[in-house]
C-alpha cells in the first residue's frame, strides 16, 4: 500500500515535549552550542579544528547539513543536529542512510523501548557476545513542527517491525517534498507515538534528563536501571 501525501492529515505541534536516548560513551560535543548564529559557524569550526584534530569525527560531516537548518543558540543544539552529521550508513524506518532523520518519542519510556531494540539487535549480531552494558542518556526535547500524520493510517507495511522497505519509500517522499516530517504510532511500544524530524531546526531546546544502564546477557537486553537523574 502506497501512502499519498497529498491525501494525507497533517498535525501542527506546537513546543511539545518529547523524548529521546542516545549512547552516552562519548561526551557532548560543544561544537553546535557554541554558535550563537549561522553565520558564526565557519568561523568557529575553523577555529576549533585547529586545536582539536579529532573535531571531524567528533561533529560528523557538517556538510550534509545546510547551515540554515542548524538551531543555533538554542539549549542542547549539539544533540539535534547529530542525527544529521552522524548518519547511519545502514538507514532506519524512515531513511536509506543518505540522509539524517532525527526519532523522538513521547515519553522516555517509549524512547527507551525504541533505543532497547536497536542496541539488542547490535549486541545480538556481536559475535560470541556473552554479556555487555551501555550508559544511556535520556534528553527531553521541545519542539514546534507541522507534520504529516499516519497515526491512524491502517499500513501494515509501513509500520513492520524489521522490513523498513515501504517506510523508507515514505521517508524518500517526504525528505523530496522538503516536509517536516512525520507522527506516526511506535513499534516498539504500545499505543504510544513517536516522531521524525527530517530537519534539526523546529528543535526549540534540549536538556539532559537522566543516564540508564542497558544490561544484555547474552540473548536480550534484560535489564534497565537508572544510574543518575539530573532533573
Amino acid at each position: 500500500m502506497v501512502i499519498d501525501l497529498a491525501t494525507t492529515p497533517t498535525v501542527t505541534l506546537n513546543r511539545r515535549t518529547a523524548y529521546r536516548v542516545v549512547s552516552a560513551k562519548f561526551p557532548p560535543v560543544d561544537l553546535f552550542d557554541d554558535v550563537a548564529s549561522e553565520q558564526e559557524f565557519d568561523a568557529i569550526f575553523a577555529i576549533q579544528a585547529l586545536t582539536n584534530p579529532r573535531l571531524q569525527n567528533e561533529a560528523g560531516n557538517v556538510n550534509l547539513i545546510s547551515k540554515d537548518e542548524i538551531p543555533s543558540g538554542i539549549d542542547g543544539c549539539t544533540y539535534a543536529t547529530a542525527p544529521f552529521t552522524h548518519i547511519n550508513p545502514d538507514g532506519s524506518r524512515f531513511s536509506d542512510g543518505s540522509y539524517g532523520v532525527l526519532y523522538l518519542a513521547d515519553t522516555i519510556d517509549t524512547a527507551i523501548e525504541e533505543s532497547r531494540f536497536h542496541q539488542e539487535k547490535y549486541f545480538q549480531n556481536v559475535s560470541g557476545m556473552h554479556y555487555d552494558s551501555i550508559i544511556m542518556r535520556g534528553l527531553k526535547f521541545s519542539f514546534s513542527a507541522t507534520l504529516v500524520n499516519i497515526c491512524n493510517i491502517n499500513n501494515v507495511d509501513v509500520y513492520h517491525p524489521s522490513d523498513y522497505t515501504v517506510s523508507r519509500s515514505l521517508g524518500s517522499q517526504i525528505k523530496e517534498a522538503k516536509l517536516e516530517g512525520l507522527q506516526y504510532n511506535s513499534v516498539r511500544h504500545l499505543s504510544a507515538i513517536c516522531w521524525a524530524l527530517f530537519t534539526p531546526k523546529k528543535v526549540k531546546r534540549i536538556i539532559q534528563t537522566a543516564h540508564y544502564e542497558f544490561i544484555y546477557d547474552g540473548a536480550a537486553i534484560s535489564h534497565i536501571r537508572m544510574i543518575s537523574n539530573i532533573n
